[in-house]
């Protein structure tokens, strides 16, 4: 059981790349937040809190995952990485302590609270399958510190409708 919360969150900065992937071949999303630190570290900037995945679009098997960090201003992207901003509004949160392989579980027990409590997720549907306003995961944990992921932090964040 975690601690699950609604928060208000204020629009936030960030860079990020979109990938079209499944949960088998997730690398190229992983792979991505490395991309966006060598882009912020060719233009002088360092991110401005943890990288983020953005669970775009949900179709199974098929995602439509951004991978992103946080900046601390909006700026100008390219072929490769794109300025998001992250929209404010309120959120439902739960923080996971544990293996990321345990993160579907986390999401079914963040998705169930809230229906229990007649909250709505900022969502639709659409041709390309189930569209999030704002879904994300947020590693909090860095890997350099602790290697040994059953000890990593993640936070679920997911906008609620307005």
């Amino acid at each position: 059981m975690h601690d699950i919360a609604v928060v208000a969150r204020h629009a936030q900065h960030a860079v990020a790349i979109s990938t079209e992937v499944t949960m088998p071949d997730f690398a190229p999303a992983i792979s991505a937040h490395d991309r966006i630190l060598g882009w912020l570290a060719e233009r002088g900037m360092s991110p401005a809190g943890a990288p983020f995945f953005h669970y775009a679009v949900v179709d199974m098997p098929r995602l439509v995952v951004v991978a992103g960090w946080p900046v601390d201003r909006d700026v100008v992207g390219d072929d490769d990485v794109q300025p998001l901003t992250l929209p404010a509004g309120r959120f439902a949160t739960l923080r996971h302590r544990g293996h990321p392989d345990e993160l579907e579980a986390a999401t079914g027990e963040l998705l169930a609270w809230a229906d229990e409590r007649g909250l709505a997720f900022d969502r639709a549907e659409s041709a390309r399958g189930e569209e999030w306003a704002c879904r994300l995961e947020i590693y909090e944990t860095d890997p350099a510190e602790e290697p040994d992921l059953s000890r990593w932090e993640t936070t679920l964040v997911f906008k609620l409708r307005d």
